[in-house]
């Protein structure tokens, strides 16, 4: 069957990929439902979630949603001040009906404007970690197709490869959006795979810190584990 391709939220086309790739993607939050997709035989590109059954896609926990802007102050719709009766014969002037409109709505929006800030202010903070773990979770899709070349030369070779060997670049090579470098070898502990390490995230507790993918003894299932906080993380790096 004919490769993939696909529309990332910034409307670039990458492919081809295969189906269980696409999946990968997918579950990564790299693409969403209605990110755009195509292969060859369809007439144009279609939203991903006519595909969804095809490619065994469900929607999972991890893909969180962006949360909405944070929200403004509220302020409610207050009914219209009643017209004043007639103001009976005295001889003390009362308060307008102006002046007592400007009471009751200053006493309706002044609260409201301090809950739009309790509001504003567990909104941001979500908002700002959602936006972290995209991308964290870019940097890391946007290398996933090295895992199938090391693990190829692996199983050709019988020995893990190391940058500068073969097709394989230089660690600066493999810098993308928010990856600095990605060093190819064997671990200390005898594991094949690669270090990810991040930056231009604009967190200080991202930035130069690793990420890394190993074959495990067995060289047969990638294991993935870093030094960045499991919050900022895809489900299959945490822990």
């Amino acid at each position: 069957m004919s490769g993939w391709y696909y529309a990332d939220r910034n409307r670039e086309q990458h492919g081809p990929v295969t189906a269980e790739e696409l999946g990968t993607h997918y579950r990564y939050g790299r693409i969403a439902l209605d990110s755009l997709v195509w292969r060859e035989g369809l007439p144009q590109w279609l939203p991903l979630r006519d595909f969804a059954d095809e490619l065994g896609l469900h929607p999972a926990p991890e893909n969180v949603a962006a949360p909405p802007p944070v929200p403004p102050a509220v302020t409610p719709t207050r009914p219209a001040a009643p017209r004043p009766a007639p103001a009976p014969p005295a001889s003390k002037q009362g308060m307008s009906g102006g002046k007592i409109a400007l009471i009751v709505a200053a006493v309706m929006v002044v609260p409201c404007l301090g809950i739009g800030g309790i509001l504003a202010a567990i909104a941001l903070p979500a908002y700002q970690d959602y936006t972290l773990r995209t991308k964290v979770t870019q940097a890391v899709t946007d290398n996933f197709e090295l895992r199938g070349e090391v693990k190829a030369f692996l199983d050709s070779e019988g020995r893990c490869p190391s940058n500068g060997e073969g097709a394989f670049g230089t660690p600066e090579s493999y810098a993308s959006t928010y990856v600095t470098r990605a060093t190819i070898g064997a671990f200390d502990d005898g594991t094949c795979g690669f270090e990810l390490e991040f930056g231009n995230t604009g967190n200080t507790n991202i930035d130069g810190r690793k990420l890394w993918w190993d074959l495990g003894s067995d060289h047969t299932e990638w294991h993935c584990s870093s030094e960045v906080d499991d919050k900022w993380l895809p489900l299959d790096c945490r822990g």
